[in-house]
């Protein structure tokens, strides 16, 4: 007999994880105090089984599906597009991460002005804002564009309404985690909310062609809030990095079914807006101190373009009974396994001195292809002299203290050029690829580098 009353269940807000009763930690992620009670829906009568022989098409050959071109809307923003693969897809769903302040609302407001200066109309939906916000922030950047709508909405149905009644080519939903669908009796931000708001928006850019770019909450940690399932829903995960105090932002995607995730984007926060920066290696060196020990260039590849930044290195002396690592744009592991291999191949005795190391302009270095970088600094602070401010370091150190080659190092040493810089260090490799304006002196070992880039001073010089 029915009792009337609605069956709930216990959510993990962070894994998706289900318990008929609450739980202090989740048994299957392990978060502390993540699960939520919500209202479990009835299943459909009859679902989750379909009749044998059902298929809608017969299957074909893979040769015999027509290979149809793919028309974008670029938003006139070249560093947006070169993340996206040359511009939005029609009825495909991005999903923009990002930390609170970054400039994720202000990056897609001058992006929906790039569109409908190209004839496209865009439906932008906030829910966290007020219109009068929103106007005001795009009277700053200069997005008051007569093809750009706007409605504040907290109902996924409402904002549904609006899209019947714009018909856009574009939408933007700011945030998914602040729209709610009625259907379900979860607050906004829920696990169930957040997944259900995703699966109808797909569905409505599929049937109608919508560009849709969904704008997401992160974690404390970094990650994106909401279910894994929701990456997996949408088309490209795109992250906006950077400090909301520093000057400069990244772009990278995590996922793109439509281009590469290999690309990144440049940006720089200014009064009036995101400002795009075409040239991001003499933007990171431009105020780099000349002669300065603690300091040396070395060459990153973030997709296929190379950028050259500065690594800082500080070593202190030794007195503190349990030394500091800090790395602040690189990886803690990796940098602590450098400075042991150094420790151990040259004799440097930093188990007992502090190492800070830094990335000038916010950049993260993720390859291996920095380790010279990092040797040459902290070498450079060990011993209080400076690199030669027109070299570039780069290349892989392995635990043996052996000098490894790296992918492209040819771009990466055409950049270096480009610059104006006039020396390398580089693995045995990559010397031979070095441009004629750029002497290449090759390390096959940890034990070549002090010798060659801080050679000791002959007596009487």
């Amino acid at each position: 007999m029915a009792t009337g009353r609605a069956r709930s269940i216990f959510v993990c807000q962070q894994c998706g994880h289900q318990e008929p009763r609450w739980l202090g930690r989740c048994p299957d992620c392990g978060a502390w105090g993540s699960l939520a009670e919500e209202a479990a829906a009835a299943p459909a009568r009859g679902a989750g089984r379909a009749p044998a022989g059902a298929a809608a098409r017969p299957a074909q050959r893979i040769t015999e599906v027509p290979a149809t071109a793919v028309d974008r809307f670029p938003t006139g923003l070249g560093e947006f597009d070169r993340v996206l693969g040359a511009g939005l897809v029609p009825g495909s769903l991005v999903l923009v991460g990002g930390e609170p302040g970054v400039g994720k609302s202000t990056l897609l407001l001058q992006a929906c002005a790039g569109l409908c200066g190209r004839g496209a109309r865009v439906l932008y939906v906030t829910g966290e804002e007020s219109p009068d916000q929103v106007r005001r922030r795009a009277g700053r950047v200069g997005a008051l564009a007569e093809g750009l709508f706007l409605a504040a909405e907290t109902s996924l149905e409402a904002a549904a309404g609006h899209v019947d009644g714009v018909k856009p080519d574009v939408l933007v939903l700011d945030s998914v985690q602040a729209v709610a669908s009625e259907a379900l009796d979860s607050p906004p931000g829920t696990l169930s909310q957040v997944r259900l708001v995703a699966e109808r928006l797909r569905h409505l850019a599929k049937e109608r062609g919508i560009a849709t770019l969904l704008i997401g909450h992160v974690t404390k940690e970094g990650t994106l809030a909401g279910p894994k399932a929701l990456e997996h829903l949408v088309d490209a995960v795109v992250a906006f990095e950077g400090d909301p105090h520093g000057r400069y932002r990244i772009l990278r995607a995590t996922k793109n079914r439509f281009g590469s995730t290999d690309e990144i984007g440049v940006f720089q926060m200014a009064g009036e807006g995101l400002r795009e920066v075409p040239n991001p290696s003499a933007s990171f060196l431009a105020e780099r101190p000349a002669g300065a020990p603690g300091s040396a260039v070395t060459a990153s590849l973030e997709g296929t373009r190379p950028i050259l930044v500065e690594v800082q290195a500080l070593v202190g002396g030794p007195g503190a009974a349990v030394p500091r690592r800090v790395a602040t744009g690189l990886d803690g592991s990796r940098a602590a396994m450098l400075l042991a291999v150094m420790e151990k191949r040259l004799g440097l005795p930093l188990a007992s001195c502090d190492v800070f190391l830094n990335v000038a302009g916010g950049l993260r270095l993720s390859e291996p292809a920095a380790d010279l970088g990092v040797v040459a600094a902290v070498l450079s602070s060990y011993r209080d002299r400076p690199v030669p401010p027109d070299w570039v370091c780069f290349g892989e150190v392995g635990l043996t203290g052996e000098i490894r080659g790296v992918p492209q190092a040819d771009r990466r040493l055409q950049e270096a050029a480009r610059l104006g810089f006039t020396g390398a260090l580089v693995p045995p490799s990559a010397a031979r690829l070095a441009p004629r304006e750029v002497a290449a002196r090759a390390v096959s070992g940890l034990h070549e580098v002090p010798a060659t880039l801080l050679p000791e001073p002959r007596p009487g010089v």
